[in-house]
């Protein structure tokens, strides 16, 4: 199985229709008062890759491990194809897991791991062998199979975890973290192949990690979590293009912050009063005339340029970042508020130069200051 990159189009994301899972005003409390998770209703597709995606504490492990089976909902129900599971056991609801931590039996060799999962479901022996060489064959390991974990690499164990996962053939695959262990390069080589088995297979997966660009990277659609509920789900282009609270639009991608007071509100777009001076416009998402706002801006949507209709913030060169195929210049605005703005590598402007900065409105986004965490639902217990 190739590891490149095939530069085709992204495949659409399955329609959601009935849902293969289910969650239905699933709620989970560890002490009866405070909740992990809060009023979920969240429906994945046959097929789907989803990811569950939030800072610690947010809910999306919790999420994940009721749908395991590792913890049960304080309120609501969980179906999968339609039958309810939340008072199940983990090994009667026929789900793959693949942990950060691999998880492996370090005295069983590596066609043992594998096989496991078969064995105790009574399969033939000679079965066995047959699946687990085609599960280490699709993962490009079966050279290996005579291995002890302790003799492989991280990525070849994180492997075999999900060649693991896979060979009984489950509805279902969930993945906790699966990546956090490995370094920057593998974890990208890796996110690769879990992409491309998931193509291949067609298997459902839902996938939790804190990493935004992974999230993008691998996902069909992506739940973003905060504070025990769902924040925004959506495609990857639509939580970076639209994001509807100022939570995600910091959270997912690079972001510029400036904060400010709504003045006029017209249609779609709303002026608005930076504190300290400067004014620009900028689409209105939920806010009010007189009341404190946050306005999220992409360094790339920014520009050195004039643009016609656009906004135009005078502001002074306070710093160069050079990253080899861009350069991201910090632009100090006269009420001291800084902006990053991602230019090309050519870019020759010096510390202390005088700049314009300008920006569509329709690429600056205003949302209400006291949403930007999405809500005060409290919470304890792991994330």
């Amino acid at each position: 199985m190739s590891t490149q990159a095939v530069s085709s189009p992204a495949a659409p994301a399955p329609a959601i229709g009935p849902g293969f899972v289910e969650f239905a005003d699933v709620e989970k409390s560890y002490d009866g008062r405070a909740f992990a998770v809060t009023r979920m209703n969240l429906t994945v597709a046959r097929g789907e890759f989803l990811t569950l995606l939030g800072p610690s504490g947010s809910g999306k492990t919790t999420t994940l491990n009721m749908l395991a089976g590792f913890e049960r909902p304080t309120h609501g129900t969980i179906t999968l194809e339609g039958q309810p599971v939340d008072r199940l056991p983990p090994y009667q609801r026929n789900i793959g897991m693949v942990f950060q931590n691999y998880a492996l039996f370090p005295h069983m060799s590596v066609e043992e791991n594998v096989g496991f999962p078969l064995s105790v479901r009574h399969v033939s022996k000679a079965d066995i062998a047959a699946r687990v060489g085609r599960a280490l064959d699709m993962v490009r390991l079966k050279q290996f199979g005579d291995r002890k974990p302790a003799q492989l690499s991280g990525g070849q164990q994180q492997r075999v975890a999900l060649a693991r996962a896979l060979v009984f053939e489950p509805s279902l695959v969930l993945m906790d973290e699966p990546l956090g262990a490995l370094d920057k390069k593998l974890r990208e080589h890796m996110q690769l192949e879990i992409k491309q088995i998931h193509t291949m297979l067609g298997v459902t997966i839902v996938y939790v990690t804190h990493d935004q660009s992974e999230a993008l990277t691998m996902s069909d659609r992506v739940a973003v979590f905060n504070q025990g509920g769902i924040a925004q789900l959506g495609s990857p282009d639509d939580l970076y293009n639209t994001p509807q609270s100022a939570f995600v639009a910091s959270f997912i991608g690079e972001n510029n912050t400036l904060d400010g007071v709504v003045g006029h509100v017209s249609g779609k777009e709303c002026r608005v009063r930076l504190n300290g001076g400067g004014e620009l416009t900028a689409l209105a998402i939920g806010v009010a005339p007189g009341k404190a706002c946050h306005v999220a801006i992409r360094p790339e949507r920014l520009s050195l340029r004039a643009l016609a209709g656009g906004n135009a913030l005078p502001a002074t060169v306070d710093g160069r970042i050079y990253l080899g195929d861009h350069l991201r210049l910090l632009a100090r605005l006269g009420n001291d508020q800084v902006l990053t703005v991602k230019v090309g590598p050519e870019a020759t402007m010096t510390n202390g130069e005088a700049v314009t900065v300008s920006c569509a409105p329709a690429d600056c986004r205003a949302f209400p200051a006291d949403a930007a965490t999405g809500g005060g639902i409290s919470k304890s217990g792991p994330s």
